[in-house]
């Protein structure tokens, strides 16, 4: 097997023939899920805990269901973060699960670094479903699928990430996979909205969409991260729609069969206008949900076969 880690906590650090691997084994999930048929015999007996500090639909339903599919017994644990601090109450978390005995456990978190730290307190494979503004690796994961089904390939493409990528996880994700597997990566927004360290990531900055998205293949919007941004970073949603919200305007100066990616949930009218995200031709927005379940499938395949050896 390709893939040689314990646990999924981030992009950055894995290797092309781990992130190859993930991928081709999903693939194979997407062919059988469309068959309607299941692999229960794949994690039958072994226990996968959903636990999210931060609300989410897509991403844990999506864990739920590739879960069952694969016959896990499957525990949903929404925990407020009213009540949750770091420190020490993740830390007797971390012994409470230990002490349920779970195979995996899959962690969203609004502190960066708290699947990392819950890694080293627990037997159990650990994925990342999302820690604060540090990574989003499933996503990535599906995002790529979704291009490599599309466009047959990943190395050479043109992928232009717009919006708010300062706050989001998604897109550092999504920059670290796809530069490691020879994409040419573009961040287009104000700069208020670019992570100071972004050329250090090996991706071209513009603050202008025309010239980012000219001769792009594929154009990924961001949600607007109101919830974690200070005042003043962006001077109103109308403003900023006018300037870098994705229309068929701005779409016009990327390649005529560019393809258009949203990680949801989308804020239209804001950060993508809903011709373009509806645009049956263009857009790859419902696929890419269909895909996340066929990732999240392969990852947890993946991480109990390699859990199983390790114990």
């Amino acid at each position: 097997m390709s893939y040689r880690q314990k646990h999924l906590l981030a992009i950055e650090g894995l290797h092309p023939p781990e992130i190859g691997h993930l991928l081709d084994l999903a693939e194979s999930y997407v062919l059988l899920n469309r068959t309607g048929k299941t692999q229960r015999d794949v994690l039958r007996g072994q226990t996968l805990i959903n636990l999210f500090f931060e609300d989410s639909t897509r991403t844990r339903t999506s864990f739920e269901l590739a879960g069952k599919r694969l016959g896990a017994d499957v525990i949903n644990m929404s925990v407020s973060t009213s009540s949750v601090n770091k420190g020490e109450t993740l830390l007797d978390t971390a012994a409470t699960l230990n002490a349920m005995h779970c195979d995996l456990l899959v962690v969203r978190h609004d502190q960066s670094g708290a699947p990392n730290l819950l890694a080293q307190k627990v037997d159990a494979a650990v994925i990342n479903a999302g820690d604060g503004t540090h990574e989003h690796p499933t996503q990535a994961l599906l995002d790529a699928l979704t291009i490599r089904r599309r466009k047959g390939r990943l190395e050479g493409l043109i992928v232009a990430i717009c919006g708010d990528v300062l706050h989001s996880r998604v897109a550092r994700s999504n920059i670290h996979l796809l530069t490691t597997m020879g994409s040419r990566v573009r961040v287009i927004g104000p700069p208020t909205l670019i992570p100071t360290d972004a050329p250090r990531l090996g991706v071209e900055v513009f603050h202008d969409m025309d010239a980012g998205l000219a001769g792009a293949d594929i154009v990924m919007a961001l949600r607007l991260q109101r919830e974690r941004m200070q005042r003043g970073l962006v001077p109103s949603a109308r403003e900023f729609f006018r300037f870098f919200g994705l229309d068929a305007e701005k779409l016009a100066f990327a390649k005529p069969d560019a393809l258009v990616m949203h990680p949801g949930p989308m804020n239209r009218g804001v950060e993508i206008d809903s011709a373009v995200a509806d645009d049956a031709q263009r857009s790859l927005i419902r696929e890419q949900v269909e895909m996340g379940v066929a990732v999240r499938m392969a990852v947890l395949d993946t991480l109990a076969r390699r859990h199983g050896r390790n114990d």
